[in-house]
């Protein structure tokens, strides 16, 4: 398994990036299928730099598809063993983009989606300087137990479909109640109708989210 590493990039709009926005995606994805977020709030955040990483690991017999970490969705367990076991590496990814765009860690936004939003929340939480947002769609907190080893109390939004065949829309509401318990600023959304999936609101959500962190 590789340890570094990198993905595809937009740069800013205009001048020197201001802010970093870091896409991680889902399991069995790539880095390339969360980039167009980049894409579609290049006109609201014109400063910002988007990175999304491809995960180091492969899935045996999915070409092109890639995780963060083992997953079988047969053990809850799973979930904590495995973003404890990514942190490290991710953590190295943003402190060494935070360098190349000569940023300060409070200049960062983490985004997730499915197991990306899994590892956001939980890197997130637990970074020296607080992000300045973490957004997840479609995820769930990972060993919430753990919450009081958290340093850092970024702002969180969080976004579901309401029919989620794949994380039923109650993981959001144990996360929002978790979260919200240890005194985090938590925003969240249950879009009807949809799956496991990002539909325009849910964007145009994240993206005034985004902007209003960064602002603040």
């Amino acid at each position: 398994m590789a340890t570094r590493l990198d993905g595809p990039r937009i740069a800013p709009n205009r001048g020197r990036a201001s802010s970093l926005v870091v896409l991680l995606h889902g399991y069995g994805a790539n880095g390339d299928d969360l980039i167009a977020l980049g894409e579609a709030w290049r006109q609201q955040l014109p400063e910002a730099a988007f990175v999304a990483p491809n995960a180091p690991g492969t899935i045996p017999g999915l070409y092109g598809g890639l995780q963060w970490f083992d997953l079988t969705l047969r053990d809850p367990s799973e979930y904590w063993r495995g973003v404890t076991t990514a942190r490290p590496v991710l953590d190295g990814f943003l402190d060494a983009e935070l360098a190349r765009y000569r940023l300060a860690g409070d200049r960062l936004v983490l985004v997730g989606f499915s197991q990306g939003s899994m590892l956001a929340l939980h890197v997130g939480l637990r970074r020296n300087a607080a992000p300045a947002g973490i957004v997840a769609y479609s995820g769930l907190l990972a060993g919430p137990e753990h919450l009081a080893e958290a340093t850092s109390q970024p702002p969180l939004l969080l976004i579901h479909g309401e029919i989620d065949e794949l994380i039923p829309v109650q993981a959001l509401h144990l996360a929002r109640e978790a979260l919200a318990g240890r005194g985090m600023r938590v925003e969240w959304h249950v879009r009807p109708g949809l799956g496991h999936g990002i539909d325009p609101q849910a964007q145009w959500m994240a993206g005034h989210f985004i902007g209003r962190a960064l602002r603040s």
